[in-house]
């Protein structure tokens, strides 16, 4: 199938897909889950082959046009957005491979929920998974894909095995360790800017049938790290997450949760469990299907879209705080928020141990502590006016700066703007790497540019 640009370009493209013009096609994209910014693309692709999106990038960059790849669309802050460029729906590109022992090759587009379906039926699972399912496996990748398992096994994309990508030349190249080393090393965590990915071989390991989680309560921010950091160290758990939000009966509520993988041998309940300072007579303990328990946040999902929530805007914050100051930097940003506004009913702040070392994406900044926190304010207002979002977006800023001058760093999904020279301290030491390989796999600077890195 081929497309025919209107107005300043009416050169024939040759594609397997289609490149859509039409008014609807580009005023989707021009949209995303944050429902913050909006730039309104000249054209959309629709990919049916890596060629595809190659050939449109050549196109792009010969037209003096930016390009950016869309997964599922859940940036928050138009990162995937390019005003006046060529956006690619990368949902088109949504193929898995056969299960071969112990990986899975997976088209970009793919929903880690469609990749699950697959592997489960085979045994097997990805080491580490998002909360929430519905989102591509390429959009993850760039960022670098944090879930409960983080602690223990890294972030996903330290688990991608190979990689096929397109950078910013139009250029089709497999990367891995061993092979093209410099643009795997880049594009994992590396935020879209060298090349875009349109298929990944994933690492598998044996996985389990069911999940023993425990919902722990604490009287303080204090006891709650306390234990944090007790079960970060032994690893008695294969997912500890935090939460702090409002409490139905007023004040705030302090909460682990925390997760144990098995198959037809329970696990033990007091081993579990000792040593805990929770309070036990409000101790939630249930056993769920591997899968239900990563699908959980589903139903959250499924009573945001019945009250209308989910198309108002997600201006969240996404942060990294080292051990030495997470709780002098919680306790201050806690004290500084109103839940009910700053957070909304369904909102909380996310505060979760990880161990640094378990984390080898090399462009994924974290405090220099063994021992960090992901520090998460999921704000979902109850409203969908501008004026609140434009509101959140500022306090993120405020926030992100007293969390960078103790020594913190940002998981880029956030909703707030960063100059050029604020991404360049953002990556630290790692920035030269990023940038040799702009020059080397996007001199033209085509790719992904709603970041504003370079």
């Amino acid at each position: 199938m081929s497309s025919t640009a209107p107005g300043r370009s009416r050169a024939r493209l040759p594609l397997d897909g289609e490149l859509r013009f039409d008014a609807a096609a580009r005023s989707l994209r021009a949209d995303d889950f944050g429902h913050i910014v909006h730039k309104l693309p000249e054209a959309v692709l629709l990919p049916a082959s890596a060629g595809d999106v190659a050939r449109t990038i050549r196109w792009a960059a010969q037209r003096g046009s930016r390009f950016a790849p869309q997964g599922r669309r859940h940036s928050t802050f138009g990162r995937a957005q390019v005003r006046g460029g060529i956006v690619a729906d990368m949902s088109t590109l949504g193929t898995i491979g056969a299960v071969e022992g112990d990986r899975v090759a997976v088209e970009a587009g793919a929903r880690w929920s469609e990749v699950l379906g697959v592997t489960l039926a085979q045994g097997k699972t990805p080491p580490v998974l998002t909360d929430y399912l519905a989102l591509s496996v390429g959009g993850t990748l760039i960022a670098g894909g944090v879930g409960g398992a983080t602690s223990a096994s890294g972030v996903q994309s330290d688990h991608v095995i190979d990689m096929e990508v397109v950078t910013g030349t139009g250029r089709k190249l497999t990367c891995s360790p061993s092979h093209n080393a410099r643009l795997f090393d880049a594009v994992r965590g590396g935020l879209g800017q060298v090349g875009v990915i349109t298929k990944a071989t994933l690492r598998l390991v044996t996985a389990p049938q069911w999940v023993r989680r425990f919902l722990l309560s604490y009287p303080d921010l204090p006891t709650m790290l306390e234990d944090a950091r007790l079960l970060a160290a032994d690893n008695r758990f294969d997912a500890v997450q935090g939460a702090i939000a409002a409490a139905p009966s007023g004040g705030i509520a302090f909460r682990l949760d925390a997760a144990k993988h098995f198959g037809a041998q329970a696990p033990d309940d007091d081993a579990l469990l000792s040593g805990l300072s929770d309070d036990r007579a409000r101790r939630q303990p249930t056993t769920l299907r591997y899968f239900d328990y990563l699908n959980r946040l589903a139903s959250l999902e499924a009573a945001l879209r019945v009250n209308g929530q989910w198309s108002f805007p997600h201006p969240w914050l996404t942060t990294f705080i080292g051990d030495a100051q997470v709780e002098r930097v919680v306790s201050a940003e806690l004290d500084a928020l109103d839940p009910a506004t700053d957070l909304g009913p369904f909102g909380q702040v996310v505060l979760s141990p990880i161990r640094r070392a378990a984390i080898a994406s090399p462009l994924l900044r974290m405090p220099p502590d063994d021992l960090c926190h992901a520090f998460n304010l999921i704000r979902i207002p109850a409203t969908g006016e501008p004026r609140e979002a434009s509101r959140l977006v500022a306090a993120n800023r405020a926030a992100y700066d007293r969390v960078k001058r103790a020594g913190g760093t940002l998981y880029p999904v956030s909703a707030l703007p960063l100059s050029a020279g604020e991404w360049r301290d953002h990556f630290g030491s790692a920035f030269g790497r990023l940038d040799a390989a702009k020059q080397e796999f996007d001199p033209g600077g085509i790719l992904t540019p709603g970041y504003e890195i370079f």
